[in-house]
């Protein structure tokens, strides 16, 4: 679709035959199959093995000890094979395809437009003429005011015919227009028009009919292919490097004749004089002369001559130097356009094989077949190739990278990719599982979920209130000392707290007898407890503490002030939260020590 959209104003209005549309869009088709192969085989490759994951045939394949190497291992196969088509596509039978496709290309836009004259606007499809129709009959084809401009002898020596009606039409041999004018007039200069010439006598003609015939050629004719014999397009591997050697030399020979040119303009001079006026002008010149002084002692007329003489040398130089770099400038741009067709054979090719190892892994990771999340995954992914691909490719035309370097990028950059989620793939990690993301971003940021226990359906063995009563008063009496000893409600050092990297050993064993308690106390029939316990925090052990274990690491990051700042207030607000935390907990733990009393009180 973008092919045709590039090329839409070529096609239409041309009154093209049908057998010319078909033979231009099955040329334009095979020079695109080497491109859609490796969406092609990225979009397969993701459907399989994402209908093979949701179905859980690719796990039930793994659980066998069939490993994901080993089931691409075919796959793999007939992907070289599709490599190699490619490259026979992009050597073989592109470059002919090329070579028909802009023949039809260029001889559809020398072919003139069908002629549809619209009305109430100026029609100037017509070399030559400017006609203008103020309403027609669609079903006679009359024309009713017609004016008709004929700038054939130039824009100032217009022809102007002005008449009721007419009719135009198409001779047989669609060579020329024949057209019929009634009731009209024209007007047109004797003479040449002037820009010294104020009056210009002009002729007036008054016709009741009149027929002009204009020459128009609406047949299709094809141009000569030749005109393709130099383009990149249409060579293959062998012709491109015969071609690029031949160009090369052909610039090293045309850079040593600039080369000889300048040395002998440089020593033209010296070869004016005898040996003994050499040896003179060199001691001249050694000698240190005031050009300032001299150039002001000369004439008005003098000074104005040699700054004319040096602009005018200058400017000679100057242009003569720039057309022999445009010269060079455009061989060289001719030599990286085809230096990048040859990379560009290889590195397509070689793309196939590099879209299978990123599809089929990334298929059995997101499990999902179909047309629906596999399409959308592959043109995103192929968007982001042939984004790096045309960045590289021009970044390599314009000389600004290494050739190779700007035609394999895409490959360098995607090649790892698919040798990561080959290896994910294989040892069933969970890359693109959004449920560790999230839990990460919330363990960063400080979001915690909330307890949600309820009370379970069958109880095997009831909790011991009396241990359970120990438990919590053991709980508070760890929770108590560490609020008041630690004082985390204040600001902490700045400077020692980057030297702390030790666990936090009380708040590890705070955490560890709370959560005995909340597992004991799950098994409990009374809602009351159930509730109590699902206010206990989930406590973070280490958010409040240095957010690595070297302590070199935990330094640098202190000495980098924006980056410390920040994880200074991120400690702050996490030890403000523990103490929270640690509140909740000693009120918790008393309320859970008064319900239980009462039931055993009660029992």
């Amino acid at each position: 679709m973008q092919f045709l959209w590039k090329y839409v104003d070529d096609l239409v209005g041309k009154g093209l035959e049908i057998n010319v549309l078909g033979e231009f869009f099955f040329y334009a088709t095979l020079t695109l199959v080497p491109t859609a192969l490796p969406l092609a085989v990225l979009l397969a490759s993701l459907m399989t093995f994402g209908n093979l994951g949701e179905r859980y045939e690719l796990l039930a394949v793994k659980a066998a000890g069939i490993s994901l190497l080993r089931v691409m291992r075919p796959l793999v196969v007939i992907t070289l094979i599709l490599c190699c088509t490619s490259f026979y596509f992009q050597n073989v039978i592109a470059p002919k395809a090329q070579v028909k496709l802009w023949t039809l290309l260029i001889s559809m836009k020398q072919k003139s437009p069908e002629l549809e004259i619209p009305e109430g606007v100026f029609y100037d499809e017509i070399e030559g003429y400017n006609l203008y129709v103020k309403h027609k009959n669609k079903e006679t084809g009359v024309l009713y005011n017609v004016m008709i401009y004929n700038f054939s002898k130039g824009y100032d020596n217009a022809q102007i015919l002005v008449a009721d009606s007419g009719k135009l039409e198409m001779t047989s041999d669609k060579q020329h227009l024949y057209l019929h004018l009634y009731s009209g007039e024209m007007f047109e200069n004797i003479k040449p028009q002037t820009g010294s010439v104020n009056n210009i006598p002009y002729r007036r003609e008054s016709f009741s009919e009149k027929h002009i015939i204009i020459e128009f050629n609406s047949n299709f004719n094809m141009v000569d292919e030749s005109f393709m014999n130099k383009q990149y397009q249409s060579k293959n591997m062998v012709e491109l490097q015969t071609s690029i050697d031949s160009m090369r030399h052909q610039v090293d020979s045309i850079g040593k004749t600039f080369y000889e040119e300048a040395k002998v303009t440089t020593y033209r001079l010296a070869d004016r004089f005898t040996n003994e006026d050499t040896l003179a002008l060199k001691k001249t010149l050694t000698k240190k002369v005031n050009l300032d002084s001299l150039y002001s002692n000369l004439t008005i007329q003098d000074k104005q001559r040699i700054i004319e003489t040096a602009f005018n040398s200058a400017q000679n130089i100057e242009n003569d130097w720039r057309f022999k770099s445009f010269n060079t400038a455009e061989t060289d741009y001719r030599i990286r356009r085809h230096e990048m067709e040859w990379h560009n054979k290889i590195a397509l090719s070689f793309s196939c094989l590099i879209f299978l190892f990123i599809g089929a892994p990334l298929g059995g990771i997101i499990r999902k077949g179909g047309l629906g999340m596999p399409v959308v995954i592959s043109v995103l992914i192929f968007i982001i190739y042939y984004i790096i691909n045309t960045t590289g490719a021009k970044m390599a035309r314009d000389d600004k990278w290494i050739m190779w370097i700007g035609m394999w990028i895409s490959t360098i950059i995607l090649a790892p990719v698919g040798v990561f989620f080959t290896y994910k793939s294989n040892n069933d990690s969970v890359v693109l599982n959004s449920d560790t993301y999230i839990n990460w971003l919330k363990k960063v940021i400080g979001i915690r979920d909330t307890r949600h226990m309820s009370k379970k359906e069958v109880i095997i063995e009831d909790p011991n209130y009396m241990e359970e009563i120990e438990k919590l008063e053991v709980l508070c009496s760890l929770c108590e000392p560490y609020v008041a000893k630690r004082k985390l409600t204040r600001a902490p050092n700045y400077f020692r707290i980057w030297n702390k990297v030790e666990k936090d050993e009380e708040v590890i064993a705070i955490n560890t007898q709370l959560e005995s308690i909340i597992e004991s106390l799950a098994n409990t029939r009374d809602l009351n407890i159930l509730n109590l316990v699902n206010n206990y925090p989930i406590i973070s052990v280490h958010a409040h503490r240095c957010p690595f274990n070297i302590p070199t690491i935990n330094i640098a990051i202190g000495i980098v002030l924006p980056i410390g700042l920040i994880f200074y207030f991120r400690m702050w607000a996490f030890r403000i939260r523990l103490y929270k935390d640690l509140k909740l907990i000693h009120k918790t733990s008393r309320d859970l020590q008064n319900i239980i009393r009462k039931q055993l009180v009660n029992k």
